[in-house]
């Protein structure tokens, strides 16, 4: 369970990286919009930590997309997996 867990923290990461690189900011960036540290970005894009449901929506808003989107985007490639 706890591999299972870990894994949905590195998809999470790529499902980050992906909508950041194609709204093309930087960690910086998207840290500065979502109110959160660059390094808390890099942590998240490597799977190292999870977001709270406060920065997951956070997040969203900084990249226009709904925190829905994000977690069915990494629900969807976790059981395509």
């Amino acid at each position: 369970m706890a591999s299972e867990i870990s894994d949905i923290g590195l998809i999470f990461g790529e499902v980050l990286r992906h909508y950041r690189s194609e709204k093309n900011i930087s960690q910086e960036e998207l840290a500065h919009r979502a109110g959160v540290d660059r390094t808390f970005v890099s942590r998240l894009e490597r799977g190292i930590r999870q977001p709270t449901i406060t920065t997951l929506i956070g997040l969203g808003r900084a990249l226009d997309v709904s925190a829905a989107d994000l977690v069915q985007a990494t629900e969807k490639e976790y059981l395509r997996q």
